[in-house]
């Protein structure tokens, strides 16, 4: 009998203690503090069939669960678990088609306004990334404030296109929404002949920018732990070593609701961050160089700026299901506007003020360049953001992985590797282990931050921010276009084009030639 009486208290203790959480992340999202809203974007909050469990676990607001065994305790709101097996409490309205962009544009569902869309938004193009941007007009001078202003501009247009490419017309003469992510337009512009293809090449692109951005967290964390320590007898390698260790539970995730409950502080940290190096700029503007800020650009190196600056701005990825949430999807465009006209004057000023206090002196990581007495405690707020912000890209790249070589069905290349009860299978919790630790090895070999950011914005940003929406917008409605359209769209699949390829080029010859040098040492 007491161990029953203590097994009821037990169990509605627990319920309490969840109910609570719920409502708690009910609170913040109707102030507009939305979970996983991350500046890398890094996929994590796009829905192309990707992590079902985990968007629910971060939903906008408190959904209202249905259905349960009779007499049960129905599925506390918000706290949807990640099961493989199928077997977890899902959404009624979720289906294996429509996955959670169903349950996102439902309707009766929870919607956000456009300001909570904005925020999102926000902080997708508006994050940690930015500290690379003050190197990028070391090499570019007044044509890197530009590149700021011409890739803003550039990467508003392409997600309104890649939004209108969610849309057709019905017999009535309607326009009605007929795809719901990035994956079903790049489907649809390869079918009937190959309808799977467009998909996949967006996966591989998600894939690769999702691993390259858990490399550059782990490089920035060495590299901030180096030099806000460097009497300390320990090298950048060991510090990346060091902040791998602590990520290798990142392995053993089922869902990220733990995790997401950091990422709002996290955002705010990062914007007193900016707003402390700023101040520090503006301390200092007797002794700005302005003679030092030139029309000239660095041949070999300002490549590898553009792909810097593209990659502060991807955000692209998981716009589809932010418009399909929203209370009012006509107020994306202007939504839009206004936060990629922030994101312009905040970055340029950024970007220019911490040039003029360092000019040549200017690092990779303008932290960097903070006096001593202040830099260990900034980067250490900077290295725990870093630690912080990896899981939720991993989590994003293994789903995919996960999905596309082991459970695809019939389509997958490997057995499944989650047993009958859900349970992740011994090899592949290896193999999670081994993307960690491959992350690693990458930030040891290659502790280049501005190199790697400079490749991942050339290849993957480039070509989801550039390439695809303008090929996929004059794909699917070449016929409906204006002659500007079409227009803005070549040029900007051209220009894109040309300067990926040159980014990456010159990116990948940085690598290389950085390789050797460690591989030497």
């Amino acid at each position: 009998m007491a161990t029953l009486l203590r097994s009821k208290l037990s169990n509605v203790a627990t319920s309490v203690s969840n109910k609570s959480q719920a409502k708690m992340s009910g609170m913040f999202a109707r102030m507009g503090f939305q979970a996983a809203t991350d500046e890398e974007a890094v996929g994590f909050a796009h829905c192309d069939d990707l992590d079902m469990e985990h968007r629910q676990g971060l939903q906008m607001d408190i959904l209202k669960s249905e259905g349960g065994e009779e007499g049960a305790e129905p599925p506390l709101e918000g706290d949807i678990h990640y099961q493989r097996d199928g077997t977890g409490p899902l959404p009624p309205s979720a289906s294996k088609e429509g996955g959670v962009c169903s349950e996102l544009s439902g309707q009766g569902k929870p919607k956000i306004t456009a300001w909570e869309a904005g925020w999102n938004v926000t902080n997708a193009i508006q994050g940690m990334f930015v500290l690379g941007l003050p190197y990028a007009i070391l090499h570019g001078g007044y044509l890197g404030l530009f590149l700021i202003i011409f890739a803003a501009v550039v990467c508003c247009y392409t997600g309104k296109i890649l939004i209108a490419c969610l849309y057709e017309e019905n017999e009535d003469g309607e326009i009605v929404r007929v795809r719901d992510s990035y994956v079903d337009i790049a489907n649809a512009c390869c079918a009937p002949r190959f309808p799977t293809l467009g998909g996949r090449i967006v996966n591989v692109a998600q894939i690769i920018e999702l691993v390259m951005t858990c490399i550059l967290y782990v490089v920035v964390s060495g590299n901030l732990m180096y030099n806000s320590f460097p009497n300390l007898p320990v090298s950048q390698k060991s510090w990346s070593i060091i902040a791998t260790a602590v990520l290798l539970p990142c392995a053993f995730l089922k869902n990220l609701k733990a995790v997401s409950k950091f990422s709002l502080l996290c955002t705010l940290a990062h914007f007193v961050i900016n707003i402390l190096v700023i101040a520090y700029c503006l301390s200092r503007a007797r002794d700005w160089a302005w003679d030092k800020v030139k029309f000239y650009i660095d041949v070999k190196k300002f490549p590898i700026s553009i792909g810097i600056i593209v990659f502060s701005y991807t955000s692209q990825i998981f716009l589809p299901s932010l418009e399909g949430n929203m209370q009012n999807p006509k107020e994306f465009h202007c939504m839009m506007n206004w936060t990629h006209i922030a994101a312009c004057i905040l970055k340029g000023l950024f970007a220019l003020v911490a040039y003029l206090t360092w000019a040549d002196e200017t690092k990779e990581v303008i932290t960097d360049n903070l006096p001593s007495t202040i830099r260990a405690v900034v980067n250490i707020f900077l290295v725990a953001k870093a630690l912080l912000s990896y899981p939720l890209p991993f989590f994003a790249a293994v789903e995919v992985l996960e999905r596309s070589l082991f459970q695809d069905g019939n389509r997958a290349f490997f057995p499944n590797c989650y047993g009958g009860d859900g349970r992740l299978k011994s090899w592949g919790l290896t193999l999670r282990c081994a993307l960690v630790v491959f992350t690693l090895l990458m930030a040891i070999y290659v502790p280049h931050f501005a190199l790697l950011m400079g490749l991942t914005g050339s290849l993957t940003g480039a070509g989801l921010c550039f390439l695809l929406p303008s090929l996929f917008h004059l794909k699917l409605l070449w016929r409906k276009l204006l002659w500007h359209h079409v227009f803005f769209d070549v040029a900007i699949f051209v220009i894109g084009g040309i300067c990926s390829v040159s980014g990456f080029i010159h990116s990948l010859e940085g690598l290389i030639e950085a390789f050797r040098t460690n591989a030497e040492d």
